[in-house]
C-alpha cells in the first residue's frame, strides 16, 4: 500500500497557541499514528522573513518552536521534522515556479492584501511571493494533502493551480495537493472576540491561549472569555459565538463531539461553563509544558534531532527539484 504524504508548516512567529494545536498540531498527531501516512513537518522561518525579526531573538523562538513541536508529541522516528531555511530546495523551486505564477493571481491573494495593510511601510516582494514559496514547500514532497485552517486554503487553491499548469506544460511532474480541514476546532476563535481567529499577534494578552502558558494564567483567561446574554448552551457558531467556541475547545480536549459536548453541559452556567473548559485545556496542557522545559535543557540533542530532519527531507526534496529541472531543461549535475 502506497502510504500518502502530508505536509504542513507553522511559522515560527510566536509561541503557539491554543488554536494552533487544536488547528493543526492535534490534526498532525492523529495523521502520525495512522500507518497509512507518510508525514512531513516544518518550521516555515523563511516565510517569516517578511517582517523583519531581530536575529538573536529569531534564532531563539525558531528553536523554541521546534520544542514545542516535539513537546505537544511529534515523534522524529515516525515523521520529518525540520527547519525550511535548511533545505536550499524550497528555494530553488519557488524561483522555477514563481516563473509559472502571474502577478495578478498573487494581487488577489487575501493574505498579501491583509499584510500589505498591517505592514504599509515595509510591503516587500516577500509578502506577494509568500504563496509561491508555500506552493513550493508542499510540491517538494509530492504531498497528496495538506492539513491547514480555514484561511489558508486560499493558498493551497493556487498551489493546485501552479502544479497542473505545470504539468499540462511539461507531463507528470508535480503531485497535485488537496488541503483538508480538521473535523472539530479547524478554526479556533478569540477569548476576547469571537469572531475572530485566536491569534498569536493579538495584542490583547487575554484573547489567546499560549500552549507554554501555566494552568493560573489559562483558567484567569477563560474566566474572561466574551460569551452572549443569553444564558444558555447551544452551539450555534453565527448567533453563539463565544459559547460555541468553547463548546469546540471543550470537545477537542475531552475527545469527544460537538453534540455530546453541549449535552454534557446542557443547565449549566456560563461561569462554569468557562471554568470546565479551561480546566480540560490546562490539564491538556499540562504535558506539553513540562516537556518543553525538559527539551531546552539539552539544546544540544534538539540540534541533533533537527540535523537528522534536514537531512531527510533534504534527501526528499532533491528528487523532485531535479525532476523539475529536467523538465524545464536545466542542465543536469556531473556526476549524476
Amino acid at each position: 500500500m502506497d502510504k500518502k504524504v502530508i505536509y504542513s508548516a507553522v511559522q515560527p512567529t510566536h509561541c503557539l497557541t491554543l488554536g494552533n494545536y487544536i488547528g493543526a498540531l492535534n490534526n498532525w498527531l492523529q495523521y502520525q499514528q495512522e500507518e497509512s501516512n507518510d508525514c512531513i513537518f516544518a518550521i516555515a522561518d523563511l516565510h517569516a522573513l517578511t517582517v523583519r525579526q531581530e536575529p538573536g531573538a529569531y534564532r531563539e523562538r525558531c528553536l523554541s518552536l521546534f520544542a514545542q513541536y516535539l513537546a505537544m508529541g511529534l515523534d522524529c522516528d515516525k515523521s520529518i521534522l525540520y527547519f525550511q531555511s535548511q533545505v536550499h530546495q524550497h528555494a530553488e523551486l519557488q524561483w522555477i515556479l514563481n516563473c509559472y505564477t502571474y502577478v495578478g493571481e498573487m494581487n488577489r491573494m487575501t493574505q498579501f492584501k491583509d499584510k500589505s495593510a498591517k505592514h504599509a511601510d515595509n510591503i516587500n516582494m516577500g509578502l506577494m511571493d509568500y504563496p509561491v514559496l508555500m506552493a513550493s514547500d508542499i510540491l517538494l514532497y509530492n504531498s497528496n494533502y495538506v492539513p491547514v485552517g480555514i484561511d489558508q486554503m486560499q493558498h493551497i487553491e493556487i498551489t493546485r493551480d501552479i502544479a497542473v499548469r505545470f504539468n499540462n506544460i511539461y507531463g507528470d511532474v508535480l503531485t497535485v495537493p488537496e488541503g483538508r480541514l480538521g473535523k472539530v476546532g479547524a478554526k479556533i476563535m478569540s477569548l476576547a472576540d469571537p469572531t475572530s481567529k485566536m491569534s498569536k499577534s493579538d495584542p490583547d494578552v487575554n484573547a489567546t491561549i499560549n500552549v507554554l502558558d501555566e494552568e493560573g494564567v489559562i483558567m484567569k483567561k477563560f474566566k474572561k472569555a466574551v460569551t452572549d446574554c443569553d444564558n444558555f448552551i447551544a452551539y450555534d457558531p453565527d448567533r453563539k459565538a463565544g459559547v460555541s467556541n468553547l463548546l469546540s475547545i471543550l470537545a477537542v480536549c475531552t475527545g469527544k463531539s460537538i453534540e455530546q459536548t453541549v449535552a454534557d453541559c446542557d443547565g449549566l452556567m456560563y461561569g462554569h461553563l468557562k471554568v470546565r473548559t479551561g480546566e480540560a485545556v490546562a490539564a491538556m496542557l499540562k504535558p506539553v509544558r513540562e516537556g518543553y522545559k525538559r527539551l531546552m535543557e539539552d539544546k544540544d540533542y534538539l540540534y541533533r534531532l533537527a540535523e537528522d530532519g534536514r537531512q531527510r527531507a533534504h534527501d526528499r526534496a532533491s528528487v523532485t527539484l531535479d525532476r523539475v529541472k529536467d523538465a524545464v531543461g536545466l542542465i543536469p549535475r556531473m556526476g549524476r
